[in-house]
C-alpha cells in the first residue's frame, strides 16, 4: 500500500472518529477561515501544526503561514482549524498542574543548562517509551532545522537554545510509524496536544511532549539582522542566552536589554501568555535553577516515570528549584502580553 493511501486512510479514520467538522466563521473553505481568523489577524504562533495536519500538503511554513491557491487545492477537511491552537484562542497562563518541581543537571550529557532535556529523551529511549524525538539542531550560521533523532548520538546534536523558529511539526511527517517525543516552546506543545486530540495518526505517534520555558521567539532572518546591527557575526557565536532581562552573546561578551528586541518580536508571540508550557508532560528551562542546572516541572505520570528512572540510575544530579522565580516569570509574561 502506498504511503499516500495509508495517510488518506488515517485521515478518514480521524474524520469518522471526530464525526463532525468544526463550525466555520466565514463561508469559504477551511484554510480561508484559518487565514481570516488567525493568520491575517496576526495571532498565528507559527507552530506549523496545520502543516502537519493538511492532507493536501498545501500549507507552507513560510515566514507567514500560507497555502498558495487554497481556493482550489484545499480539500476542506477542517483539520487545519481543528488542530490550530489559536483558533477560538484563549491564552493559557500560570504555572499549570504538576506533580513536582525540581532542578536537575545530567551526569551524562552536556548542554546549555545542564543537558537535562537530552537526558530526559535519552532515558525515554532507554526505557522503550520512545523510538525517536523531533528536536532542533543548527548549522554554523545558527539557522535552526528540525529533524527526527533516532539515537542518543543524534539527540546530542540538538543541545542548546536557538532562539528562532524551526519547523518542528512538519518534521513529524518524517517520523514514520514510531513512538515519538516532541520538544518545543509552549505553542508547539499546544499544537501537539491538538494533534493528539483530533488525529488518530498523531495520537498513536506522539508519546512524550517536552516543553521549553519561553517568553518570546524570533524569525531567524530578523534575529540575524538584529544581531548584525549590534556588531555580532553570527557565524562566530558559540552560545546565546537570556538572563535577568539581558540577551547575552558568547564568546563575544556582548549583551543588551531584551526589551530592545521588541521590534522583531512576531505578532503571534505578543498574544501568548504561556511561559511554562503548561500542556507538556514535562517543562524545562533555566529560570528557577542555578547556573549549570535547569528547572524541571514534572506534570504527568509518564514524565514522573522517566525522572524516577533517572534518579534510580544516577543519570542526573538534583536540587531544589526556585518555584517563586518561575511563578514570577509566568506572571510577567501575562503582564507584557495582554490579550482581549
Amino acid at each position: 500500500m502506498s504511503k499516500e493511501k495509508v495517510e488518506n486512510e488515517e485521515i478518514e479514520k480521524s474524520r469518522k472518529a471526530k464525526k463532525k467538522k468544526p463550525p466555520k466563521k466565514i463561508d469559504v473553505k477551511y484554510f480561508g477561515n484559518l487565514k481570516a481568523e488567525v493568520i491575517d489577524r496576526g495571532i498565528c504562533s507559527h507552530c506549523s501544526t496545520c502543516v502537519a495536519a493538511c492532507p493536501a500538503r498545501g500549507i507552507q511554513p513560510t515566514k507567514v503561514i500560507d497555502f498558495p491557491n487554497w481556493e482550489e487545492d484545499c480539500t476542506d477537511c477542517g483539520f487545519c482549524v481543528s488542530v490550530c491552537p489559536r483558533w477560538n484562542y484563549k491564552p493559557l497562563n500560570g504555572l499549570g498542574e504538576y506533580i513536582e518541581i525540581l532542578a536537575a543537571k545530567s551526569n551524562r550529557f552536556s548542554g546549555q543548562d545542564g543537558g537535562i532535556v537530552t537526558e530526559i529523551l535519552a532515558t525515554a529511549m532507554e526505557m522503550g517509551l520512545i523510538d525517536s524525538a523531533i528536536v532542533v539542531r543548527r548549522n554554523e550560521e545558527w539557522e535552526p532545522e528540525a529533524f527526527v533523532a533516532k539515537s542518543v548520538e543524534e539527540l546530542s546534536l540538538a543541545s542548546g537554545t536557538k532562539y528562532s523558529y524551526a519547523n518542528v511539526m512538519p518534521a513529524l511527517r518524517k517520523a514514520g510509524k514510531v513512538n515519538a517525543a516532541i520538544v518545543g516552546t509552549p505553542c508547539i506543545v499546544s499544537g501537539a496536544r491538538k494533534l493528539q486530540e483530533n488525529m488518530l495518526k498523531y495520537k498513536r505517534i506522539i508519546k512524550l511532549i517536552v516543553g521549553l520555558f519561553c517568553t518570546e521567539n524570533f524569525h531567524y532572518d530578523d534575529l540575524r539582522r538584529f544581531l548584525e546591527s549590534k556588531g555580532v557575526d553570527i557565524s562566530k557565536v558559540e552560545k546565546m542566552d537570556i538572563k535577568k532581562g539581558k540577551f547575552i552573546v558568547s564568546p563575544q561578551g556582548i549583551s543588551f536589554p531584551v526589551k530592545e528586541m521588541d521590534e522583531i518580536v512576531p505578532s503571534g508571540c505578543k498574544v501568548c501568555q504561556d511561559f511554562a508550557a503548561i500542556q507538556s508532560d514535562v517543562s524545562v528551562g533555566s529560570v528557577g535553577a542555578k547556573d549549570g542546572y535547569s528547572a524541571v516541572i514534572v506534570r504527568t505520570e509518564t514524565a514522573k516515570r522517566i525522572i524516577d528512572y533517572i534518579r534510580e540510575k544516577g543519570y542526573a544530579s538534583f536540587e531544589e528549584a526556585n518555584v517563586k522565580a518561575i511563578e514570577k516569570l509566568t506572571e510577567f509574561k501575562v503582564k507584557i502580553h495582554p490579550y482581549p
